[in-house]
């Protein structure tokens, strides 16, 4: 057996060796280099950088990095513009078929908003957020998560 532990490769290796009626990554070689993408570009321009913030409000007194937390939120900021221009016009990352891109901006938009809400500032963005939150699969996470929420450092 191997083991796998990347969460991107993981949804490539399912969605290669366990086809289904959805396509996680869109057989098309030209949409699937765009869908991985935008896999990156929320892993690296949305989740890191929320990371980076809630990290620093573990860090002891004294050791806090408002530099680093103010690039983070930044660069939050200027993700949230760049997902708020894309989904202007359509119902998922790749369009109208819910992808391996969605699966990276479901975790990361929802822990984000809770950093650096978007809702007010971003209509598009929010309104793709309210979508994942919908979708069957995440809404049981959110909730099965919900026992740990006040667990996440304020």
């Amino acid at each position: 057996a191997r083991t796998i532990p990347e969460s991107s490769i993981i949804i490539e290796y399912l969605d290669l060796h366990y086809v289904g009626n959805l396509r996680l990554v869109p057989v098309d070689r030209d949409l699937a280099w765009q869908t991985r993408l935008w896999d990156r570009f929320y892993d690296l321009y949305v989740d890191q950088p929320m990371q980076k913030v809630v990290t620093d409000r573990l860090r002891p007194a004294g050791l806090s990095d408002p530099h680093g937390v103010e690039e983070a939120k930044a660069q939050l900021k200027t993700a949230y513009g760049i997902i708020d221009q894309d989904m202007a016009s359509k119902a998922w990352a790749m369009g109208d078929a819910f992808s391996m891109a969605d699966c990276a901006a479901a975790p990361a938009l929802f822990y984000a908003n809770l950093v650096l809400p978007f809702g007010d500032t971003h209509r598009w963005a929010a309104a793709y957020l309210d979508r994942l939150m919908k979708r069957p699969s995440f809404a049981q996470v959110v909730t099965e998560a919900k026992p740990y929420f006040a667990l996440f450092p304020k």
